[in-house]
């Protein structure tokens, strides 16, 4: 028996209890022999429906139930319409639902009357492991703790920027607040991270600007050191370390000057285009490979690259044979004589030549007239087919520009092979350039089938001397009579095999554009220089002997 009821188990207070919540108890339990706290009278309470009138009249929701129940012999037994009621209003039944006495009833127990509920027994509410605590009187009962009030979350930055949305760090914190929440032993989440994130945020501002400010900063300081600032530059005449640089054709101020930069010969580009404007003659620089000295005053450079000393080329001169070329070349490079020779006799297929080039065996040299007119980069350690090869692309390149196998149709000529025969011929003649156009028409005029002054034979002197590799006016009938060659123009009618030399852009040009006058012959009446031209074979004659007269012939 419990200070709270009477019964196997405790029954619990009912909120209409006149007692639930009555000071007047005291907080203390009522002793055997103690007088009640309401005299000692039966207390009559209004039937409740939780706890069932179990009178005659049924209950709704209970019409046809019965409640099944075992007494202590072990027989099943049923509570229902079967049931008596209450003897006597706020007493128990003496006899029990299954007519026992359990308990004695104890007068000083002011529940002591209270019949049990339906069923003779109540289940432990208090009893068993997840129950709620029992109940305390009035006298004992604690306080509960207060709850904590809420507090509004601080404003914060909502932006990703600032609040490290996405983070890794931050999905791990939250997942790992989940499974803390999910065993009951989370924590309210600290601000920690969140202010750990905002500082860093803040750093990453700091640098960006401090980063832009910067770059501000060094090209204002670059725009004002290339617009006030003088151009850096070396002083003095330089080291004695030597340097060979090449300047490829066509390069202007700026190309040189990064070459020489690049090569430690000056410290700036700027210095050297400023002394080369500065300096008379310094835009005149070809192209070419120069021996320099590393650590120059831009000043030093350019008067160094204006003195032909400090050249190191190959100057290929309009009308130049390729045996004074591969001549240079050895010179050059330091090369045996005849070497340039042995690689272009070998290795000409491999130089770029344009397809239309012929060799049919009759040609002395694949390369005459390939080798184009200009300055070429040689120096000591360079390779002669490097050299010739730019030479022969130079060539290429211009025989391109000018279209040469339409025009060579045009002229009467089967291929462009042969009009570059024709400008050499018109090259190695002509002493001028006004000479040039009427050489060319001369040319054309005896190779056409209608002519009878020489009967479509050139005869040239320098085809001649082609052959012999000498440059002589004066040649015997019986030297041209007795030499068979196909270059010679006396003995062979047409055009020579190949070209006789390398000819320049002012010969091109008078072949692609001769006179029409009617010139068929020539003398250099000098023996020199002044080329006079006939149109019959008695004009001819009147200058023949005038140069007869001049070089004691």
């Amino acid at each position: 028996m419990t200070e709270y009821g009477r019964g196997p188990h405790p029954e619990p207070w009912h909120p209409e209890d006149p007692l639930y919540g009555d000071g007047g108890w005291g907080g203390q339990q009522t002793h055997s022999g103690q007088q009640s706290p309401y005299g000692g009278q039966p207390q009559h309470y209004p039937q409740q429906p939780q706890y069932g009138d179990w009178s005659q009249e049924q209950q709704p929701g209970y019409d046809h139930e019965q409640y099944r129940y075992y007494s202590e012999q072990g027989q099943q037994q049923y509570a229902g319409h079967a049931q008596q009621p209450y003897q006597q209003p706020g007493a128990w039944n003496a006899a029990g639902p299954n007519g026992q006495v359990p308990y004695a009833p104890d007068p000083g127990d002011p529940y002591g009357q209270q019949p049990p509920g339906h069923g003779g027994e109540q289940p432990d509410f208090y009893g068993t492991e997840d129950a709620y605590p029992p109940p305390q009187p009035p006298g004992r009962r604690r306080p509960g703790p207060e709850a904590e009030p809420e507090t509004a979350p601080d404003e914060e930055e909502q932006h990703p920027f600032f609040t490290g949305a996405g983070d890794d760090d931050d999905d791990e914190e939250h997942e790992l607040q989940g499974r803390q929440g999910r065993r009951g032993k989370g924590k309210k989440p600290t601000k920690k991270g969140r202010k750990r994130r905002t500082g860093c945020a803040c750093m990453v501002v700091v640098l960006v600007f401090g980063g832009g400010l910067a770059t501000a900063g060094y090209f204002g300081y670059k725009f004002y050191q290339n617009r006030f600032a003088p151009a850096p530059d070396y002083a003095g005449n330089g080291t004695s370390e030597t340097v060979m640089v090449e300047i490829p054709k066509g390069a202007g101020g700026w190309d040189i000057g990064r070459r020489l930069k690049e090569a430690g010969v000056v410290k700036s580009a700027d210095a050297f285009v400023h002394a080369q404007n500065d300096i008379q003659g310094g835009n005149s620089i070809q192209a070419g490979a120069y021996l320099l000295r590393k650590q120059m005053s831009a000043a030093s450079a350019v008067k160094m690259m204006l003195d032909p000393k400090s050249q190191n080329n190959v100057v290929v001169t309009p009308g130049e044979r390729n045996a004074g070329v591969y001549e240079a070349i050895d010179k050059k490079l330091e090369l045996a004589d005849g070497t340039t020779q042995k690689v272009a006799q070998k290795e000409y297929k491999s130089f770029g030549l344009p397809a239309w080039v012929q060799n049919n065996g009759l040609v002395k040299d694949p390369l005459e007239g390939f080798l184009f007119p200009g300055n070429y980069a040689a120096a000591k350690g360079m390779k002669p087919e490097s050299i010739l090869k730019q030479m022969v692309a130079q060539a290429k390149s211009k025989y391109d520009s000018y279209g040469l196998t339409e025009k060579a149709r045009a002229l009467g000529l089967n291929n462009a092979f042969e009009l570059v025969t024709v400008a050499s011929l018109v090259q190695a003649e002509g002493k001028t350039h006004d000479d040039f156009r009427k050489m060319a028409e001369v040319v054309y005029n005896r190779l056409k089938p209608t002519n009878t002054e020489t009967n479509q034979f050139l005869q040239f002197d320098s085809t001649y001397n082609y052959i012999m590799g000498t440059s002589n006016i004066h040649i015997s009938l019986k030297q041209i009579n007795g030499n068979h060659s196909p270059y010679n123009t006396y003995t062979h009618k047409g055009l020579p095999p190949g070209p006789i030399g390398n000819p320049g852009e002012d010969a091109l040009m008078a072949a692609l554009n001769p006179t029409h006058d009617g010139w068929i012959y020539f003398v250099a009446t000098d023996g020199q220089n002044n080329t006079e031209f006939a149109k019959t074979y008695a004009e001819f004659k009147q200058l023949k002997e005038k140069f007869d007269a001049t070089s004691g012939n």
